[in-house]
């Protein structure tokens, strides 16, 4: 039997999110995390961006199982999508569990889920996959890397990760473990690289809880945290700078509500009595004795924290003096979102604090000298940047190169590249799909970049519709109708519309009878290329043929 093992990123290297490996050997395949992205601003009308999976479509019979490493949505969000195509069981710790039945509950489908709940520590045979959870703190409770015992070798796969030794839940990363991988021998490590142009040290949680401490002393009015809604260690040190400073936390924000309630019945958040009230009895406090905690921290439009910023929300207007305190790093992409919302938040007359002015957010991730203290841990012979742009990929590289490994083996690929190894040697094979799925409303992969490229045209210069009203013989029945928006304010433009109407006249008279077939295909080139000589816009042109029948009384 072969030893050739496959490695196939299909999300999260190239972007930050969507994040999906697939490991394969003899026909049995084993998932790691199912993620989503959020859309970037020329990905117009797009809900969310989840990986392709394609690839495993027809080997869904050979998929064994999915390992969620931990419960943020960019490893757990695409979960929905996946199990309708390929239904297996799901390997999640306690908390990373319950965020993902929240998800597929609301997705309709957690009767179709199977789930085998884990703990760090634990060992779990899987096809020819002999797994060991180990412990790493992320900004999430119940963080796993995994150790894969394989044929061709030991492969450790990080996770999300830092080196926090004062974690929020009391349960640092288990660098005993690591280092017993670097003395076994480890053919592979897939390391996150998220933060690897941050030199040193990624700071620890506890530095916002101090941060928090100090707004909560300083704020005479109500004091409204923005973070995700899935952030429970953020949570839990909001709950405890509310009991520390007499105020009474309540929550704005449905899926923050469902994660919270959902984390404290397992025991991840240990929230004071009297502390979490329901929204609705703010109005009856005093505003010095009120935190709201709520979503929209990425200025999406109908989250809570942007609703607030409009002006919008149903039970929270923004006031002067309240204290609005942004605890979530801005995901690439989402700048001008977070920037406006912001920006409302101080037309309304709130103090906004964010991680530029206060340490009121720390990543979650390894900067430069915890992505070295890993590798000299695990000691791989080859390494795998996962998780993050290619700049980003590229830097981890770089980083290990510093510390003396080959440049050879350092494999930085993008997604679809499939990566094998066999005795011990690694080389890079075929591409597979592995680009992006758009999640637009209830539509799954049926928007595509051609239509991307007209939403981008209709939103930069709009469109010109010609209505050709035609007889029964194809003879022009009327004169033609145009019809625009986002193009000109026809009210003020009956004289270019005039000239279009014009030309639409003379490549009709050229056309018709004879020509009728390319009647519509004439016009719009013809229109487009007018339309920019006199204008310079380029709005999508829409000729459309319409057939009258005239009946005799």
């Amino acid at each position: 039997m072969s030893d050739k093992i496959r490695i196939v990123p299909l999300g999260g290297l190239g972007e930050v999110g969507k994040n999906m490996m697939v490991i394969e050997y003899d026909r049995q395949i084993l998932v790691i995390d199912a993620g989503l992205m959020f859309p970037e601003n020329d990905m117009l009308g797009i809900d969310l961006v989840i990986p392709d999976f394609g690839y495993l479509m027809d080997k869904a019979d050979q998929v064994q199982a999915i390992i969620v490493t931990h419960g943020h949505e960019d490893h757990i969000g695409a979960l929905p999508y996946l199990l309708r195509e390929i239904n297996v069981p799901i390997y999640a710790t306690a908390l990373t569990r319950g965020l993902a039945e929240i998800k597929l509950r609301r997705h309709h489908i957690l009767d179709q889920a199977t789930f085998r709940t884990i703990r760090s520590g634990d060992r779990a045979s899987i096809g020819p996959f002999e797994i060991e959870f180990f412990r790493v703190t992320h900004s999430i409770p119940d963080g796993v890397g995994l150790a894969i015992d394989t044929p061709a070798g030991l492969i450790v796969h990080s996770g999300d990760y830092k080196f926090d030794h004062t974690p929020v839940d009391g349960q640092p990363t288990d660098f005993a473990r690591l280092a017993s991988f670097g003395g076994r021998g480890v053919l592979a490590l897939l390391a996150d690289s998220t933060n690897s142009e941050s030199a040193g040290f990624t700071p620890s949680e506890r530095v916002v809880g101090e941060a928090f401490d100090a707004v909560c002393r300083e704020a005479q009015g109500r004091i409204i945290v923005g973070t995700f809604a899935s952030l429970i260690s953020r949570i839990q040190q909001v709950m405890h700078c509310a009991k520390t400073h007499g105020r009474q936390v309540a929550i704005a924000g449905r899926t923050m509500v469902d994660n919270v309630t959902m984390s404290r019945a397992l025991g991840y958040i240990d929230i004071p009595p009297d502390t979490l009230i329901p929204l609705t009895e703010i109005q009856y406090l005093p505003p010095d004795k009120v935190i709201i905690m709520a979503t929209g921290t990425q200025g999406e439009p109908s989250a809570a924290l942007a609703k607030m910023a409009r002006q919008q929300h149903p039970q929270v207007r923004i006031q002067r003096g309240d204290t609005v305190i942004m605890s979530a790093q801005t995901i690439p992409g989402n700048e001008e979102m977070v920037h406006r919302t912001v920006n409302r938040l101080y037309q309304r007359g709130a103090n906004v604090v964010y991680d530029r002015i206060a340490p009121v957010h720390v990543s979650g991730h390894a900067s430069q000298e915890e992505q070295k203290l890993l590798i000299n841990l695990i000691r791989p012979q080859y390494l795998i940047p996962i998780h993050g742009e290619l700049r980003h990929l590229h830097a981890h590289a770089r980083i290990a190169h510093e510390l003396g490994m080959p440049r050879a083996h350092t494999l930085v690929v993008e997604n679809g590249y499939v990566l094998e190894f066999s005795a011990g040697k690694a080389s890079i094979g075929e591409r597979v799909p592995g680009g992006y799925v758009f999640v637009d409303g209830t539509g799954v992969g049926d928007v595509g970049p051609g239509l991307l490229r007209e939403r981008e045209q209709l939103a930069n210069d709009g469109f010109v519709t010609i209505i050709v009203p035609l007889t029964a013989d194809d003879q022009l029945a009327a004169p033609s109708q145009i019809v625009t928006r986002g193009f000109i304010f026809q009210p003020e433009s009956g004289e270019l519309l005039e000239k279009i109407a014009e030309w639409a006249a003379n490549v009709i008279d050229q056309c018709l009878p004879a020509r009728k077939a390319d009647l519509a295909t004439v016009l719009r080139r013809e229109l487009q290329d007018r339309i920019y000589d006199e204008t310079k816009r380029r709005p999508m042109v829409i000729p459309a043929l319409t057939h009258f029948t005239f009946h005799k009384n």
